[in-house]
């Protein structure tokens, strides 16, 4: 369970635990090389064959065991299935301590106020010069005024409601208290170098010939056979309806794909295959690339307007009293358009209002809570398709669950870059088992989910799981 705790307040979640209980196995045929009229059980270590997982440093470990060899093909040629099981690397979610500590922000501030007695000192003995002097103001622009009354009213219910599910946690021993046996001073987790770069593999398939033209059937990947091109990818729904992991190729790279999971690779202007996939969802996940000053600057990530973002088709997608959450950074402009613009043009009423609240493996808040630039919580707006006239009619023996306002999510982050925390387990109370799930801007495959984006397989690339392989 990656529910650790549940209160009143909210959740504690443990989101290692949630990926590491997915199936990861990827079943192999090898050929025997023993004789093809007398199977056996014994095990050469030195015969089989591990593919390469990772080119920065993750370990292979090979566990044996006895396995029965059977015919494969008629020609009486033997084979034996090779499992090849995977975890998620656990060093990504090692956060031991604060990314800025109380002390180091205190310093911060008082550089920042140095730094600002100094600018005035130059400016009066400026000003002197023609015989006036004023004092310095600080002024803030509205969007600041409006993030810190936004602050001051959720401040307390984020510091009592998170602070009663770290106590459970301590309590339980899931959380510890900070000890010198965590090196402080370890040196930063080498990445997977994006050298397939998905998303500008997207924008070079809007130009492959008739690719917007295509209606295609959704692609599943058979059993044993896992053979797929960079076009089916861009142009099909990729369904593994099986109940262990495939791994796929694409431009040189590996990535596992969850059983019982399904995507579509591409940006925002070829979402058809996903409308004609004949599916509507009971659940909507939404996590938009939302535009920012620092987005820009670095220019490493691609962002969507209000404007695009208002045009993704929701409505088309939603079921009847479809759920629909979408993660909020904490400018208020973008609280705001989702509250004002993005839900109403989408007809969505909204429900609830959630936090997720990050912290370090020892209960600290990931940011000082009062930080005025680092925020150590992001904000969730949950709300439900509001039906047109005659649905209710149609459907009034359906209820709808009734979702709970102000809840917290705490849990420790990965050290990836927008990795959110899983909800599935958290939402089950509030949606009907059977129900279709959908992720968009997603980065990474849940089994039970159908997910799309640009960056859809990212964290599904194989160098972020450590193999454990063996044989059955």
């Amino acid at each position: 369970m990656s529910v650790v705790h549940q209160l009143s307040s909210g959740w504690l979640l443990d989101h290692l635990s949630f990926i590491n209980k997915i199936n990861y196995q990827v079943h192999q045929h090898h050929e025997s090389c023993c004789s093809k009229n007398k199977p056996t059980s014994s095990v050469h270590l030195d015969s089989l064959h591990v593919d390469s997982v990772s080119s920065f440093g993750s370990s292979a470990i090979l566990i044996a065991s006895d396995s029965t060899i059977k015919p494969e093909n008629s020609d009486g040629r033997n084979y034996e299935i090779f499992i090849q099981k995977y975890t998620f690397r656990s060093e990504l979610f090692n956060v031991t301590i604060p990314y800025i500590t109380s002390a180091s922000h205190k310093e911060c501030q008082q550089n920042n106020e140095k730094a600002d007695l100094m600018n005035d000192v130059k400016k009066e003995i400026s000003i002197s010069t023609i015989g006036k002097k004023r004092k310095r103001c600080v002024v803030f622009n509205q969007g600041e005024l409006d993030a810190m009354e936004y602050h001051t009213k959720i401040r307390g219910l984020i510091l009592d409601g998170s602070s009663q599910l770290i106590q459970e946690g301590f309590k339980s021993g899931f959380l510890h208290p900070l000890s010198e046996k965590w090196d402080k001073s370890s040196d930063p987790i080498p990445l997977p170098l994006d050298t397939c770069n998905l998303s500008k593999l997207c924008e070079m398939a809007k130009h492959l010939p008739s690719l917007n033209e295509m209606e295609l059937p959704a692609l599943q990947l058979i059993e044993d056979n896992v053979s797929i091109t960079e076009q089916n990818l861009f142009s099909q729904v990729v369904e593994n309806n099986s109940s262990f992991t495939k791994m796929i190729t694409l431009m040189g790279q590996k990535y596992l794909l969850p059983p019982k999971s399904s995507f579509l690779l591409s940006d925002i202007s070829c979402m058809h295959p996903l409308l004609n996939y004949k599916k509507t969802y009971d659940v909507i996940v939404i996590d938009p690339p939302w535009q920012n000053k620092s987005v820009k600057r670095s220019n490493r990530y691609s962002y969507l307007s209000p404007l695009q973002i208002k045009q993704i088709p929701v409505p088309k997608l939603a079921a009847p009293n479809c759920l629909v959450i979408t993660w909020v950074t904490n400018r208020q402009k973008h609280l705001r358009f989702v509250k004002e613009e993005l839900y109403p043009s989408w007809s969505v009423e909204i429900v609830a209002e959630w936090h997720w609240v990050k912290i370090t493996k020892s209960g600290e808040f990931v940011f000082p809570l009062d930080s005025p630039h680092k925020k150590p919580y992001e904000v969730l707006i949950l709300g439900r398709i509001r039906e047109e006239t005659a649905l209710p009619l149609r459907n009034a023996d359906v209820k709808v669950p009734s979702i709970p306002d102000h809840k917290l999510i705490v849990s420790v982050p990965c050290t990836l870059h927008s990795h959110k925390p899983p909800l599935a387990e958290i939402l089950k109370d509030f949606i009907k088992p059977d129900g279709e799930y959908l992720e968009l801007f997603a980065r990474n495959l849940l089994p039970g989910w159908t997910s799309w984006g640009n960056e859809v397989l990212k964290f599904q690339h194989v160098d972020y799981f450590i193999a454990l392989a063996s044989r059955s």
